[in-house]
């Protein structure tokens, strides 16, 4: 006979052991064998009969309900055997609730006595309605983003998403009678934290070292838009491309395959325990990401099989429901199968899961091309750990110290970041080649010629770039004034 997670065994009956059976009820169920010592060693009791008649009577007395209650006879001496079914409706004893969690017995209190309820009478958090907000208060573009992207997957049909804001959201199962749905105020409404504290993703660089936070941003405001705002962000502005090349043929290799992020920050999103009012944080350093999320995943995940084949059951199911229908979650149970491949594909190491009661916690780590070229073009050192206001796809043959001064120069002249990223481009190709004419920029980079004598404009005004000889014969000159 061995210990598990929903077995007991204890030598002697205390009253206290009432408090195991209904964290047992209100679990999976479990047994408690009354009579048997730490190592499972039959130890015999000498009042068995009298237990055999007190402990039902107890039982029924602290909680109303019933449990199997057996005497076993061995060698060794006689044991009780208490069976306890598991309820599906919440049992207190003596007015306190329990619940078995692994081998544990938790008294619940406060938000967790919330969820249990709730999950007892079958209802999610996402789907407890909110008096006060309305449909007509939500954010349009949000609403309007689903349906474009609804319509896109094929998820969802014309005929389906041309009714009006109230039939749609009641079909999605966002609204109860007059009320909308938590899941509703988290997905579209402009400014969820006025309902649910927390609802946000905050980002910081941090370098090489944890008390060096260079800086930081916060991604507020309709949960179907901040997905994708946090996942852009992360890719512009923190995240560096080093650049290389492979003969001609110009290659951007990132930390974290972007497609895997995306499906790392749904299941932090579908995962997330929004009642604990705590933001979704990403902690980028410059040879790790660390993604924490104040969430749970059900309890036959961990760890070390959280890569295998599982069913899907997201902790907000009609946030994830939304988020399937409008594509951006590719099917259920799919999201660890396509970080896996995007991984692969990438050689990057497939991100390290630690989950615990205090939240889960992903580490990504970058494979070794990218860790070759931090140390070829020496990144990510000391020295040359400057902060930088915008570190976005970093050209490798762009000193960094050059190209912060660039960033400084180019943001205090309110350039747009994307064009900041194409004047570095620009930069890059020129120390390549200093003859190169503005029509070849130009083809490498995507765009017209006229947009890249502004970029270059901009440069000569900042004091880094300039031109020597005619617009035939002559170079350019890269240079700091």
């Amino acid at each position: 006979m061995a210990e598990k997670h929903n077995v007991e065994w204890k030598e002697v009956w205390k009253d206290e052991y009432l408090n195991w059976i209904c964290g047992f009820a209100n679990a999976q169920g479990g047994t408690i064998y009354i009579g048997i010592d730490d190592s499972g060693n039959i130890s015999g009791l000498k009042n068995s009969k009298k237990l055999l008649e007190d402990i039902p009577n107890k039982i029924k007395n602290a909680m109303g309900i019933v449990a199997d209650i057996n005497l076993e006879e061995s060698e060794k001496g006689e044991y009780i055997k208490i069976k306890v079914n598991p309820y599906t409706f919440p049992v207190s004893c003596n007015g306190k609730y329990y619940y078995r969690s692994g081998s544990t017995n938790q008294h619940l209190t406060g938000l967790a006595l919330d969820e249990f309820m709730l999950k007892k009478q079958g209802v999610t958090w996402d789907g407890v309605p909110v008096p006060g907000e309305k449909i007509e208060n939500l954010d349009q573009t949000a609403i309007q983003l689903f349906k474009k992207k609804a319509l896109e997957s094929h998820r969802l049909d014309n005929k389906t998403l041309s009714v009006s804001d109230e039939i749609l959201f009641r079909n999605l199962g966002l609204t109860d009678g007059e009320y909308l749905k938590k899941a509703a105020v988290l997905l579209f409404a402009e400014n969820p934290e006025m309902w649910i504290q927390g609802a946000y993703i905050k980002i910081g660089y941090f370098g090489s070292s944890d008390s060096e936070l260079i800086y930081q941003d916060e991604i507020h405001g309709s949960l179907i838009k901040q997905i994708d705002s946090a996942v852009e962000l992360l890719y512009t502005k923190y995240l560096k491309a080093l650049i290389d090349y492979d003969g001609i043929q110009r290659t951007e290799t990132y930390m974290l395959p972007k497609e895997a992020c995306r499906e790392i920050l749904l299941n932090a999103v579908n995962h997330k325990d929004y009642s604990k009012g705590v933001p979704i944080q990403i902690s980028v350093y410059d040879d790790k990401i660390y993604i924490w999320n104040d969430g749970r995943f059900p309890e036959m995940l961990s760890a070390d099989n959280i890569y295998e084949k599982h069913s899907s059951i997201p902790y907000n199911p009609k946030v994830a429901d939304v988020l399937f229908k409008a594509g951006m979650i590719e099917s259920w149970g799919r999201g660890f199968d396509k970080i896996k491949e995007e991984c692969e594909a990438n050689n990057t190491p497939l991100p390290e899961y630690e989950i615990s009661e205090r939240g889960i916690m992903v580490l990504c780590k970058p494979g070794e091309k990218y860790l070759k070229l931090l140390k070829k073009y020496g990144l990510g050192t000391k020295e040359e750990n400057v902060p930088i206001n915008v570190p976005i796809n970093v050209p490798i043959n762009v000193p960094i110290k050059l190209e912060k001064i660039i960033r400084d120069r180019l943001l205090s002249m309110d350039y747009a970041q994307k064009k900041i990223e194409r004047a570095i481009q620009i930069v890059s190709i020129i120390a390549d080649n200093k003859n190169v004419s503005m029509e070849d920029i130009a083809k490498n980079i995507g765009v017209n010629s006229r947009t890249i004598k502004r970029d270059i404009d901009a440069l000569k005004e900042i004091g880094v770039l300039d031109r020597e000889g005619s617009r035939k014969t002559g170079q350019w000159i890269i240079g700091i004034e």
